[in-house]
């Protein structure tokens, strides 16, 4: 096949996976290899752009071997007959020292830059009176038992043994009308969710709902969530003192947060009046769920929605419960998407950094084709199956897969 420039396309130019594509393309993945100063300074089989995808490839066939993804990206075009047979797999170890040169920067860059929002006006469960109501929540994920990951991530104690693998906590902001996950922080185990949450807090805007779980609640980080202009609806514990200030007519009170154990120092004089702006108003609701085990479960939230007429009790304990679509889209992850150990492959920290941000990117482009799909068939998206879009997309990665035929060098290498 001819060719009318003087140079060829290279090895990386014909690289595709598919649906994927349209939210990563060439471009962007150009740019964030650019940036992340990863582009290559000599000719390689397996360039920086073609590992971006290979990654990405890795994460929607976590069960196969290394080899065997590459396989599947260039079956369907030899089965086309457009592809020289003189070129050969890349071997495993040659795989893995392309991996480690790319490190995880390109792929946590590619997220930041295509991870947004999905949902527009009049996606359903997208919206609470104009506000977009998303969560928060965290996974702990085991990764391969290496002493590379031991020393970096740590292994959570279990009584008076540890677990049987390291472990990463994830910690990531999802937009409950679509599942779609647009900021997210990873660490070792022993990171909380709180710090988790607290680095990322540039991904929370002010037409945001944030709903989370009593884990997440501490003054100072309700603080600087609340300074981005977003309104909060998160559970508290029963530890937490909130004195009834005012009575609202939905059954709601009005209350006052305050740092640990200023409202005892208060209380027993030994506090004088409190600086201006440390008391935040918030509004309480509290309500009991049966069914959970013997004893009712009372569910305790605080909100930064003072307005009980624009948002009553009763709508705001019916609004928390999409808490429970951000815990289903972690779950999809770990079912749908991870190898059936439920262990990410990589050896080393950084691989397993950029695999994560790969899962997230894969499974960012899986939930935005299925809110295409649903807008264009005026469905709600949690009315359409996740496995299914899964096997969509892998079909149109076997099917699609694409280098150019042409740019396969003789004698078995690549032109980079």
């Amino acid at each position: 096949m001819a060719f009318p420039s003087a140079r060829p396309p290279s090895f990386a130019d014909g690289i595709s996976i598919g649906v994927l594509t349209r939210l990563f393309h060439r471009d962007l993945v150009d740019e964030v290899v650019a940036e992340t100063r990863k582009r290559e300074r000599r000719a390689r089989l397996l360039p920086a752009r073609v590992m971006v995808y290979y990654v990405l490839a890795l994460t929607l066939f976590f069960d196969d071997a290394y080899e065997e993804v590459m396989r599947k990206l260039v079956n369907g075009l030899r089965f086309l007959g457009t592809w020289r047979d003189g070129w050969v797999v890349p071997t495993t170890g040659a795989i893995s020292k392309a991996r480690a040169r790319l490190g995880e920067a390109p792929l946590r860059l590619l997220f930041d830059r295509v991870a947004l929002p999905l949902a527009v006006p009049g996606t359903r469960g997208a919206w609470f009176h104009g506000w977009r109501v998303m969560a928060v929540d965290g996974v702990v994920v085991d990764v391969a038992d290496t002493p590379e990951n031991v020393k970096t991530f740590g292994k959570m104690p279990l009584g008076k043994t540890d677990n049987a693998f390291p472990q990463i906590r994830v910690v990531g902001l999802g937009e409950c009308g679509t599942h779609a996950i647009v900021a997210a922080a990873v660490d070792g185990w022993a990171t909380g969710e709180r710090e988790l949450f607290a680095r990322f807090l540039d991904a929370v805007e002010p037409d945001m709902l944030i709903l989370a779980d009593r884990g997440f609640y501490g003054y100072d980080l309700w603080s600087k969530v609340a300074e981005t202009g977003a309104a909060l609806v998160w559970r508290v514990k029963d530890q937490v003192d909130l004195p009834v200030l005012e009575w609202c007519p939905d059954g709601s009170y009005r209350a006052e947060l305050l740092p640990p154990g200023m409202r005892q120092q208060v209380k027993a004089g030994r506090k004088s009046p409190l600086p201006a702006g440390m008391a935040i108003p918030v509004r309480v609701i509290e309500y009991t769920v049966t069914g959970r085990g013997d004893a009712p479960d009372v569910i305790r939230l605080v909100t930064s929605i003072l307005d009980h007429e624009l948002a009553p009790a009763v709508e705001i304990a019916a609004l928390y419960q999409q808490r429970w679509e951000f815990e289903t889209t972690l779950d999809e992850i770990e079912t749908h998407q991870m190898p059936a150990s439920r262990v990410l492959r990589s050896r080393l920290p950084e691989l397993v950094l950029q695999e994560v941000w790969a899962t997230l990117l894969t499974h960012y482009a899986i939930r935005s084709f299925m809110t295409e799909a649903a807008d264009d068939l005026g469905e709600d998206v949690d009315r359409l199956s996740f496995i299914r879009a899964v096997r969509v997309i892998r079909r149109q990665v076997l099917n699609q897969a694409g280098f150019s035929p042409s740019t396969i060098s003789r004698g078995g290498q690549g032109d980079a």
